[in-house]
């Protein structure tokens, strides 16, 4: 079953239809009964800027204290070590931030640097050649890894700083009117340990937002693989597709779902990766520091081996799989509706699917939920004003998976920005849509033909979500 199929038995099952063309899609003017559960009974109902933070209510009394402990672990700066703090000892010798929530600010969105210089809130370069290894794993830059780190403890000097620099666009609606565009360039200054290879690619990434995600990984991969059309049987233009990425723990390739490429197949790995990559904190999974070649990372003390233990990863994996989404708002306002058609009727819900179900899961509260979290997790070409050139695992340099939409109109109150695409260049909703190319091309230009009032309540719809 494709993807619109899928979002034809949706439509069914609430106007009791008997058929639905894929060439008029039918969406009702009322609100879907329980649409505004977009957790399904994990939802939470807090719209503050703390809505991001919350525990699926659901979870038993000692997964709560579970929860607890990983909040703490997740919020924790980590230290230099060697320190009398033994639990939180060994940032570095590189590092991006001091702890988690240092790019998940309040379990929310990270941003780009606000001027030249200002360390990362949020925004992280991975570095790569266009090689892999035989995991399929990027190989990265020669000197500086897989990972451009812009901070460094005390004893040893920093890789170097990061520099934004945008360049104006224009995007022109089918009315006339233009919406002026930002264009991003990378560059770095100040490189401690030399210059980075010529063939080295750049992929900026942003931390995204928290919620939702054992939901996410609650979703059966057979419902994934129905989703996939690699090469678009049904000729619609959209030929999304599965990342199969190496679990270290198993050492097999499994489905990957997690990370702006879906290049982690799990979330305890995606956590251990940050830990890794972010914070430079060993860990079972990925027991090596990042050092640039010309030094040895042997050469600083560490906080252990690993630095982090496997009890309070697997906490803060815990705490992150289990942070419940928003509610929606507004679900039966008559604005919201139309926009909800119009979303439909430019057809980008055959990427951001609505509805899906989730299947058996080791936290109980998340199984068998009906989730909207307006994503089919697969692998989609977003043409070349997107693309990094960067092969991940079966990810090519234009491919990026579908980000769940759920939260997305929460991220202003919690995080003060609306910045939103990979890197955050989309200075709000209308700029994100505009960037759209490749198999979304076509979604842009129904976007693009709309009147401005059809436009501003799509938008209305999204930010409810």
């Amino acid at each position: 079953m494709n993807r619109f199929s899928s979002f034809c038995l949706l439509v069914i099952s609430v106007l009791m239809v008997s058929s639905c063309s894929k060439d008029e899609v039918i969406v009702p003017l009322v609100a879907e009964e329980g649409e505004e559960l977009s957790g399904g009974t994990t939802t939470s109902t807090n719209f503050s800027a703390e809505a991001f933070g919350f525990a699926s209510p659901d979870l038993t009394f000692d997964e709560r204290v579970t929860f607890g402990v990983g909040n703490s672990l997740f919020n924790q700066s980590w230290v230099t070590a060697p320190a009398s703090t033994t639990a939180r000892d060994g940032l570095g010798p590189f590092f991006n931030s001091r702890n988690c929530s240092g790019c998940h600010f309040k379990d929310g969105r990270g941003r780009p640097p606000a001027f030249d210089g200002e360390f990362s809130h949020g925004l992280l370069i991975r570095l790569g050649l266009l090689e892999t290894d035989a995991t399929g794993s990027n190989i990265g830059d020669p000197v500086y890894g897989t990972q451009f780190q812009d901070n460094s403890i005390l004893s040893v000097d920093n890789e170097g700083t990061l520099i934004v620099t945008y360049t104006p666009l224009t995007e022109t609606y089918d009315d006339g009117t233009q919406v002026s565009l930002q264009n991003p360039e990378y560059s770095f200054t100040g490189l401690g340990f030399g210059e980075l290879n010529s063939l080295t690619r750049l992929s900026p990434r942003v931390a995204n937002q928290m919620i939702g995600l054992g939901l996410l990984d609650a979703i059966p991969d057979a419902t994934l693989l129905s989703y996939s059309d690699p090469n678009d049987a049904d000729d619609d233009g959209i030929s999304g597709r599965i990342n199969m990425v190496y679990d270290v723990e198993s050492n097999t390739m499994e489905i990957g779902r997690f990370g702006w490429k879906a290049n982690q197949p799990n979330i305890k790995q995606q956590v251990a990766a940050a830990f890794a990559g972010d914070l430079g904190i060993t860990s079972s999974l990925f027991p090596d520091e990042n050092c640039p070649t010309p030094l040895d990372c042997d050469d600083y003390p560490n906080g252990g081996t690993p630095e982090i233990e496997d009890e309070n990863l697997e906490k803060v994996a815990f705490y992150a799989a289990s942070l419940s989404v928003p509610a929606r708002r507004d679900v039966d306002d008559e604005d919201v509706l139309e926009g909800k058609s119009l979303f439909a009727s430019a057809e980008c819900i055959k990427c951001h699917i609505p509805k899906i179900e989730t299947g058996s899961y080791e936290i109980i509260a998340l199984a068998n939920q009906t989730i909207r979290p307006y994503t089919d997790l697969l692998l989609h070409d977003m043409g070349d004003g997107l693309a990094d050139g960067l092969q991940d695992f079966d990810a090519n340099g234009n491919e990026w998976r579908t980000p769940p939409l759920w939260g997305i109109g929460l991220i202003e109150t919690v995080n003060g920005h609306t910045n939103l695409l990979h890197d955050g260049r989309a200075r709000n909703i209308e700029e994100a849509i505009l960037w759209h190319g490749g198999e979304a091309q076509a979604s842009k230009e129904n976007f693009k033909s709309f009147s401005a009032e059809e436009r501003s309540k799509l938008i209305q719809f999204l930010n409810t979500l």
